[in-house]
């Protein structure tokens, strides 16, 4: 039957120590259907999914799959596995050095009466796996000759070919271009029309619109709504998302005017980096904060990272105050007077053995080079300066910066861009995880910084503090720039856009 449920999780709860990372959660599955499992970073899709396949024991709640009686619990991902539940992730786990054949066989290879590897046999049942579901490889190459998005299809296929019931694909199209999306899309099609659930988890609202049946949203480990793509607008779907209700949106204007001048301190045109954003222009001028905004994995931050060099952009052209500027590292972005701050701060921006004092200095130092050691009495100088300048907490300059809070950690971050005395500063979550009164204080420090002359980007995942600091908004759309908004800004407007501008 056309709405066979094959996979029902209600009220799933997992507590991890100090988190809440699901509270009453679930997904019902039907066969043969595709089915979007979407939220923001931190919305619990990810723990939703490793409940289900067994790396996590959930606290309460209960899960039932078709065909099996009673409530289920799997205690690994082979447990999963066995009850038809096969999950392929954006990172491929599979061999590059064997061939397409091994890989697919992998720990169940058919053996020779003498018990070894029956080779042919085995090249024989790949091809037939592989030509039965269109894909069109030499099964004893290498896998490592093929594309990202090939090797990702032959994951798949090894799940099918183990009698997987439920796909699980999270993340799959993350690094493929167009054409690779289309043959993916192709294949997924292919086994809904087989009879297999998938549940595809994703960040790109046209994907999801494309390809999809029903969608399921969760927002903060709840559980917030089952929605038939064909009934929901896009834009509703990002309020579901985002936790806006438009029935009860006042307009919010922005408190500061913008103290930008006509100077142009940014010019991006064409700028691309492959697999990541697409080609965007981009301009700002001095004294002006330049918001860029999106669903997460839209393209924000590859966005700003082709800007600042951290990617280096594979296209286009990047004037930096009326010069020519070549970014081939972040080195070179310094250098030219640009700062950033990038969203993950443990793993991109902090040193947690290092002191404050020397997190802080690591700019300026780098700029300087090896050969111009800052002395220890300036590098005091400058720590003292801008712990007391931001008000950081902590100890001493001499403290370990992993013993700070999240929202001094930040701080320190900050404090180590301000000493080289930036023109062009770009800010990706500065506000993420920390509490509302250091929130208020970055923002402030924002219009403070702008008022000075600095040109600032900023990027957030919550609306409000972008429509209380940007004098304009770019906004990003599955890794393309899709359009900007400047003068009355709404949260409506600004959703408005996120979602395509399109009702349905």
């Amino acid at each position: 039957m056309e709405d066979q449920i094959l996979l029902t999780m209600r009220n799933i709860t997992k507590t991890f120590p100090g988190v809440k990372a699901l509270d009453k959660a679930g997904i019902t599955l039907r066969k043969g259907e595709i089915h979007a499992l979407m939220g923001e970073n931190g919305a619990g899709k990810s723990t939703l999914i490793k409940v289900l396949t067994g790396v996590h024991p959930f606290d309460s709640g209960e899960i039932r799959i078709d065909g099996i009686e009673g409530p289920v619990v799997n205690h690994s991902p082979l447990d999963a596995q066995k009850k038809g539940i096969a999950t392929v992730y954006q990172e491929v786990n599979l061999c590059p050095n064997l061939s397409v054949a091994e890989n697919l066989f992998i720990g169940r290879e058919p053996k020779t009466g003498l018990g070894f590897i029956d080779w042919r046999t085995m090249n024989k049942k790949a091809a037939k796996i592989m030509e039965d579901l269109d894909i069109d490889v030499d099964v004893a190459l290498p896998l490592s000759n093929y594309s990202l998005a090939i090797q990702q299809m032959i994951a798949i296929a090894r799940a099918v070919d183990m009698d997987c019931k439920i796909l699980i694909l999270d993340e799959p199209t993350s690094s493929l271009d167009d054409n690779e999306v289309s043959k993916l899309f192709k294949l997924m099609l292919h086994l809904k029309e087989e009879g297999v659930g998938i549940i595809f988890i994703t960040h790109f609202l046209e994907q999801v619109y494309m390809v999809c049946d029903r969608i399921t949203v969760l927002r903060n480990g709840q559980f917030i709504g089952e929605y038939s793509v064909s009934e929901m607008p896009r834009i509703k779907l990002v309020a579901a998302m985002l936790g806006k209700d438009f029935d009860d949106l006042a307009s919010i204007k922005p408190e500061f005017g913008t103290t930008a001048c006509e100077e142009i301190v940014v010019e991006a045109q064409g700028l691309s980096h492959k697999g990541t954003i697409k080609p965007f222009d981009f301009m700002i001028r001095k004294g002006e904060v330049v918001g860029v905004t999106g669903l997460l994995g839209s393209g924000r931050s590859e966005m700003v990272r082709c800007i600042y060099g951290a990617d280096r952009a594979q296209t286009g052209t990047l004037k930096f105050k009326g010069k020519l500027l070549k970014a081939k590292a972040p080195i070179d972005s310094i250098k030219a007077g640009m700062g950033f701050l990038p969203d993950d701060r443990k793993a991109e921006g902090l040193i947690g053995d290092l002191s404050v004092r020397e997190n802080i200095i690591l700019a300026i130092q780098a700029r300087q080079g090896i050969n111009k050691t800052l002395s220890l009495a300036k590098q005091n100088e400058l720590a003292d300066q801008y712990i007391e300048m931001l008000n950081i907490k902590t100890a001493s300059r001499e403290t370990p910066v992993s013993q700070l809070s999240g929202g001094n950690q930040q701080k320190v971050i900050l404090a180590r861009w301000l000493c080289t005395h930036p023109d062009f500063l770009i800010l990706d979550e500065p506000t993420r995880g920390i509490d509302i009164g250091t929130k208020t204080q970055f923002q402030k420090l924002m219009l403070k910084f702008a008022a000075e002359g600095m040109s600032v980007v900023f990027i957030s995942s919550e609306l409000e503090e972008m429509l209380r600091t940007c004098s304009r908004m770019c906004v990003m759309r599955d890794g393309e720039k899709v359009g900007e908004i400047e003068g009355e800004m709404t949260q409506e407007s600004v959703m408005s856009a996120i979602a395509g501008g399109e009702s349905k």
